[in-house]
């Protein structure tokens, strides 16, 4: 014989469970709303001094197969760095993360993307649009920084229509990488394309470029500091207003991870891959031990952290940016 009370409460439990699953479905079918399918734009604004910064994006570059790009490991090696850290094993994928640094009497912005150029696909060449959805006028900006004339940051400076996409603005670059990517016969024919960016985007404009020096604060509160390796004239700007320093470190490393945790990988489009991990290895140790706030060009967006010496390398520590002193919007 059946217990009447125990049959009581399984039905009630059974009923309630598929009175609930029904109510699910039911809530999704008579949502308020469609699914969107989008994104906050894609700026992030903070105080650095007396300073105002803002970071926008040029948008994702998917590297490809990172056995391809990062060289010197091996296959099982690279492998376990991913997984550890919870990545994808087939596909990289780079950030762009743009600084524009507002000091009160300078609008100044630390490279510019991709451009028009389509070589790494159709998600990157978001510059001006997120420099529009952070309230900023190309028109405004005074000075273009460059850390290398590669083709993902001097893309920028020439819009689809053939004119300076920043017709107020003077130019910085090194000297050693203007001449080098705007030299056809020096670059070669693999990276024809970032020939062609570099002629697309600087020689129309050669009468605003001013080479900067090692060491120069060409500007003020920003001092260059060359770092060649990945390029000739690879450069990392060292930022400071008030008591607040910043570093731009360019393309230092490429990646959060691999490079940083184990510097002496080489990457495969070093113009110098020995120089540029040595390179590396020097500024990572300086960043370490001064305890610098660091801005990654390709780091996870928005870039912003510290790098702290891990075993016989380094380790990248992002900073929690809700925690930041946010600049009003």
């Amino acid at each position: 014989m059946i217990n009447a009370a125990g049959l009581s409460r399984r039905s009630m439990l059974s009923l309630g469970a598929a009175a609930g699953l029904a109510g699910l479905a039911n809530s999704t079918a008579l949502a308020k709303g469609p699914f969107l399918n989008t994104q906050a734009p894609t700026f992030f604004r903070f105080k650095l001094g007396s300073a105002e910064a803002t970071i926008i994006s040029d948008g994702v570059l998917p590297l490809g197969d990172p056995h391809a790009a990062f060289l010197g490991i091996s296959a099982g090696d690279l492998d376990g760095m991913l997984t550890n850290n919870f990545l994808p094993l087939g596909a990289a994928t780079l950030e762009q993360n743009i600084l524009v640094l507002n000091t009160g009497d300078k609008i100044i912005i630390f490279d510019n993307g991709m451009g028009v150029s389509k070589l790494f696909g159709d998600t990157t060449g978001k510059m001006l649009l997120t420099l529009k959805q952070a309230g900023i006028d190309a028109g405004d900006v005074d000075a273009l920084v460059m850390t290398h004339a590669h083709i993902d940051h001097c893309g920028g400076v020439i819009g689809p229509d053939g004119k300076p996409s920043f017709p107020n603005a003077e130019l910085f670059i090194s000297e050693a990488d203007f001449t080098y990517w705007t030299d056809e016969a020096k670059v070669g024919p693999t990276y024809k394309a970032f020939y062609e960016q570099a002629v697309r985007n600087l020689l129309p404009v050669r009468d605003r470029i001013t080479f900067f020096k090692d060491g120069q604060e060409f500007l003020p509160g920003i001092q260059a500091m060359f770092t060649p390796g990945h390029t000739v004239g690879h450069t990392i700007f060292l930022i400071q207003s008030g008591k607040d320093q910043l570093a731009y470190i360019g393309d230092i490393s490429h990646h959060p991870v691999l490079l940083i945790e184990k510097p002496l990988i080489e990457f495969a489009y070093d113009t110098d891959p020995k120089q540029a991990a040595k390179t590396r290895v020097r500024v990572l140790d300086m960043l370490a031990a001064n305890r610098t706030q660091i801005l990654g060009y390709h780091f996870p967006w928005p870039g912003l952290g510290h790098i702290g010496k891990y075993g016989d390398g380094f380790r990248y520590y992002p900073t929690a940016v809700h925690t930041m002193d946010v600049a009003p919007i």
